[in-house]
């Protein structure tokens, strides 16, 4: 399964108006080498564990498969996860035929706030909601992966 999609930055709250849905996820990884990454994620009440692969050139695609496990094993498998939970609210919103996940990130990384938009191609156009703001995709930093070892509150910039 191949997955196309693009990062931006959220520039206020009023997206929280619009969402359908919001849900509590806290998330490990077994593994975060760039060529492939092992997720184990609680969200709300279920469990999954995600393998992503390398992110192409252009940072908007790459592989993912996910299962859902037993939430009792997603919290086992979290007690094996490297250094470094993320913790975050996601709200889905729907904006003009397009699907948004908008991650209010907690603890480590309080105080950012990611947007992203699943796409069928790398070149779809979309139209964007007031609330979206710069585009980080393709950059690492944003990863989930990469925000648990080196999280938000340490940035200098």
């Amino acid at each position: 399964m191949i997955e196309i999609e693009r990062k931006f930055l959220v520039t206020s709250q009023t997206f929280k108006n619009e969402a359908s849905l919001q849900v509590h996820i806290v998330q490990g990884f077994l593994n975060t080498d760039p060529e492939r990454t092992v997720r184990i994620r609680i969200k709300g009440s279920k469990g999954f564990i995600t393998v992503k692969g390398k992110t192409s050139k252009s940072g908007t695609t790459r592989f993912e498969w996910e299962k859902e496990i037993a939430v009792e094993e997603a919290e086992n498998l979290l007690k094996l996860c490297e250094k470094g939970v993320i913790d975050k609210m996601r709200y889905e919103v729907s904006y003009k035929s397009h699907n948004f996940e908008v991650d209010v990130f907690q603890e480590d990384n309080e105080g950012l706030i990611l947007a992203e938009v699943e796409l069928d191609t790398e070149t779809e156009a979309f139209e964007k909601p007031e609330w979206l703001g710069k585009e980080v995709t393709g950059d690492l930093r944003y990863y989930n992966s990469q925000l648990s070892k080196n999280p938000y509150k340490l940035w200098k910039d």
